[in-house]
């Protein structure tokens, strides 16, 4: 397993991490702990987490993961073997303090309910889950429009969430600080802020990355480069439709389009791209899920790939793709095929 240096700081984490989501939804506790055990063995030292999680998100289900994640720690004593990062949920979820928007108080509810959850006094990484202002992530690409947003107000909210999240640090409650869901003007507000009042500097993105969403090609790759913000990208097999199971309306028992009675990234759209890179993976004999989460790993901004799995067949396989070196000619055919589909959703 390789390690890669989180942002500016002194912290190396694997180049794999543990996805959770699925853990208190698809996922019980036991078997949410097998797949720390078994990530653990294969090298792993990164887990993500959220206080939304499980999902698909629900009332029921909220705050599920972290518990399952806690009950882990408790059980075997092993929570200095993880570099754990988790997430404040930003506006709309109604049964998340009534779906208000990140300030100062909410980030103190939310972080004092993750640490209980998790039974640890610590949280390496605390990450803000979506922006205030909205999101060009999830399924919001085609109505996100950022002329709604109120200029006048936005200076202010990114320094209190700073200033907050500095106090966290001093009572050594977080380590460091991330962003989820942001856009490049976003980060660079952050980072402005955080240079201009000596306040926490963010060191990662967690946004999506996969053959079907490339955003992080663009604006965020340069402000990768230039100021260390390294994306840790979710959903690397595009929530699973990469792999093929939902192509032609096919809609297995028990996967997360299943559960939640919608295909999630797989459409008319997205279809001929997804069957062209299964052509590709067949062609040279490799493994669909392995080929898209080696394409990630293969970026120069990548600081870390989240996989997720619902059985440990699928995190075996998932877990080697860090062995996986595409060849020059598998990268320029998925170069093609990204041509031919740049945008699919």
């Amino acid at each position: 397993m390789k390690f890669n240096t989180l942002g500016r700081t002194d912290l190396k984490v694997s180049q794999i991490c543990l996805g959770t989501m699925t853990w208190g939804s698809q996922n019980n506790k036991n078997e949410g702990h097998a797949q720390i055990d078994m990530a653990l063995e294969a090298g792993i030292n990164f887990m993500d987490t959220a206080e939304l999680y499980a999902v698909p998100p629900t009332k029921e289900t909220c705050g599920a993961t972290e518990e399952i994640i806690g009950s882990w720690f408790k059980k075997t004593g092993k929570r200095e073997q993880w570099i754990v990062a988790s997430k404040i949920a930003g506006p709309g979820i109604g049964w998340i303090r009534d779906g208000s928007p990140i300030t100062k108080d909410n980030i103190r509810l939310a972080i004092e309910g993750s640490l209980k959850r998790m039974q640890t006094d610590y949280i390496d990484l605390y990450q803000l889950h979506w922006p205030n202002r909205g999101s060009y992530h999830f399924e919001n690409s085609w109505n996100y429009d950022p002329f709604k947003q109120d200029k006048n107000s936005l200076p202010a909210n990114f320094i209190e969430v700073l200033e907050t999240l500095k106090e966290l640090i001093d009572e050594g409650k977080i380590r460091h600080v991330g962003l989820s869901n942001e856009t490049a003007w976003g980060t660079m507000q952050y980072l402005k802020f955080a240079e201009q009042h000596d306040l926490p500097r963010v060191v990662s993105i967690q946004n999506e990355y996969n053959f079907l969403r490339r955003y992080y090609d663009l604006d965020l790759a340069e402000l990768a480069h230039h100021e260390d913000v390294g994306l840790l990208a979710y959903s690397p097999l595009g929530a699973g439709v990469l792999t093929g199971k939902y192509l032609n309306g096919a809609m297995p028992k028990g996967t997360r389009g299943a559960i939640s009675k919608s295909f999630y990234r797989a459409n008319k759209f997205s279809e001929p791209a997804i069957k062209k890179y299964m052509e590709l993976a067949k062609k040279h004999n490799l493994d669909v899920a392995q080929m898209a989460i080696a394409f990630c790993l293969s970026k120069p901004f990548m600081t870390s790939v989240i996989i997720g799995a619902t059985n440990l067949e699928q995190l075996k396989t998932n877990i080697g793709s860090a062995d996986l070196v595409l060849s020059e000619e598998v990268l320029a055919g998925i170069q093609e095929i990204y041509m031919h589909h740049p945008r699919t959703l």
